[in-house]
């Protein structure tokens, strides 16, 4: 899979992208070039697996709210982005200063080039 590389590569102001299978382990991930982590690799690794938690949780409320689309985190030092294509979880940071616009348009690539996953 080079979709990690082509996710990251969408923008300059990416900064890492995961595939993530249900049970939250990662199948493929991978950190911008020239950006540092803000978090460790076991650090990295739990959090995969809290974000396919959430995403088991979340389907609670699927048959009355209807499915997740995306989930967004604005958080101080990064925008969070989770996309739940039917068989994996889609991870990727990005810098907290863009724009929402540019936010949702690079929301909306990744759904289609993850569609298929």
């Amino acid at each position: 899979m080079d979709l990690v590389e082509d996710i990251i590569d969408l923008d300059p102001q990416m900064r890492f992208a995961a595939i993530i299978d249900k049970k939250g382990k990662i199948i493929e991930a991978i950190m911008k070039s020239g950006k540092t982590s803000l978090k460790s690799q076991k650090d990295e690794e739990h959090f995969c697996q809290q974000v396919a938690k959430r995403r088991e949780m979340r389907q609670e409320f699927d048959k009355s709210l209807g499915s997740v689309r995306y989930v967004h985190v604005e958080r101080e030092k990064v925008t969070q982005i989770v996309i739940y294509p039917d068989s994996y979880t889609v991870y990727v940071t990005m810098e907290p200063e863009m724009s929402i616009t540019k936010k949702l348009r690079l929301v909306n690539k990744i759904k289609k080039m993850t569609a298929d996953l």
